[in-house]
């Protein structure tokens, strides 16, 4: 881990391998004891070898930091012609909501990377519970769309029952 003194500052930061428990432990934390989702490390190998998994290709992986600590994830990854899986979207609850911004600063970077790698189309997958999640999808132009729908590359968490898609317009990408 990096001393505190080389510690980037607040913001949103390009993932780096030191920060991986703190990922772990955002995510897994969410995942289990404030949703009540049974799932583990193991279901979630991508987790242990993000630069692998996310950082290929036109995909990345990004966290959040405040007062130095991982509070925001998100994901791209590259399923390829043109389109992106976004994974992984996570904030603290102790960071979410309009004051603090989080989750709007992680998707506009996430945005905008795949505007400047000339996505055409970006898809999501989530959980029934992740209420607030969906909201905030759909206040950012995501459109819902049916599980039929999805591109066979796209990959499909099993606990995923909501399906969204934010694609080209008549102005422009995304």
């Amino acid at each position: 881990m990096m001393s505190n003194s080389a510690l980037p500052p607040d913001g949103v930061h390009v993932y780096e391998k030191e920060y991986e428990k703190e990922v772990i432990d955002l995510i897994l934390s969410i995942q289990r004891t404030e949703f009540g989702i049974p799932v583990s490390i193991g279901d979630q190998p991508d987790l242990q070898t993000i630069p692998l998994f996310y950082q290929v290709n036109k995909g990345n992986f990004w966290i959040a930091l405040r007062q130095g600590k991982v509070v925001g994830t998100i994901a791209l990854l590259d399923i390829g012609k043109g389109r992106g899986a976004l994974r992984k979207m996570f904030v603290d609850a102790a960071w979410r909501g309009k004051e603090y911004r989080v989750a709007q600063a992680l998707l506009n970077t996430l945005l905008a990377w795949a505007i400047d790698r000339s996505y055409t189309e970006i898809l999501l997958g989530t959980t029934e519970k992740f209420i607030a999640a969906h909201r905030f999808y759909e206040k950012n132009s995501f459109v819902e769309i049916p599980k039929n729908s999805l591109p066979p590359e796209f990959p499909v968490m099993a606990v995923d029952v909501k399906f969204y898609r934010l694609g080209t317009n008549n102005q422009g990408i995304l």
